[in-house]
């Protein structure tokens, strides 16, 4: 990369930016705005995919000619359903009891765009969380932090007292938000 910034990141979230600054890297951040309810059909995949798509292509009109975009999303998956960010304190109970003692599947979708030629690239990373045994009192205790209210399944891998996950051999860069290697590994090829 040169000193000129020509990396934007499509994102609102605290963590993608905080994973993609471990690279040393300058970026700039604009948010898209995009309406992330799922399609009649779709599949998982498809709706991580289609959602970082459309943010980097979101972000495009607010960029110039050299820019490359990164667009990603992450779903976290329970058997066939897509459980996103809780509407509401109650809502964020009822995901974390879902998830309890459970094994489930975090989707993240990243989009590579470059705005010159208008080449899109994507990757999915897709990693199982085996989710430990939290007790009632744990959960409130956690949802009354607020922390969960704007997590896809209520929950951040890297909260220091509730600690939601049993053990990983995943990505766990993905959980959080952004899979560097795969970011790395798409803008080689880009």
């Amino acid at each position: 990369m040169t000193d000129e910034i020509i990396l934007l990141l499509a994102s609102n979230s605290p963590r993608r930016r905080q994973l993609l600054a471990l690279g040393n890297w300058k970026f700039n951040t604009i948010v898209s705005d995009v309406d992330e309810s799922q399609l009649a059909g779709e599949t998982p995949k498809e709706y991580v995919l289609r959602l970082a798509q459309a943010k980097a292509i979101a972000v495009a009109e607010k960029s110039n000619l050299k820019n490359i975009i990164i667009g990603s999303d992450t779903a976290v998956i329970d058997g066939n359903e897509i459980l996103g960010k809780p509407k509401d304190e109650e809502d964020a109970e009822r995901m974390l009891k879902q998830l309890r003692g459970r094994t489930h599947q975090v989707y993240t979708g990243v989009a590579i765009y470059r705005v010159s030629d208008k080449k899109m690239l994507t990757e999915l990373c897709v990693t199982d969380v085996p989710m430990r045994a939290y007790s009632d009192d744990e959960i409130k205790t956690y949802v009354q932090t607020g922390d969960p209210m704007d997590k896809a399944g209520a929950y951040a891998i890297q909260h220091p007292d509730f600690q939601p996950v049993e053990s990983m051999s995943g990505c766990y860069a993905s959980v959080i938000g952004l899979p560097m290697c795969h970011v790395v590994r798409t803008l080689k090829k880009l």
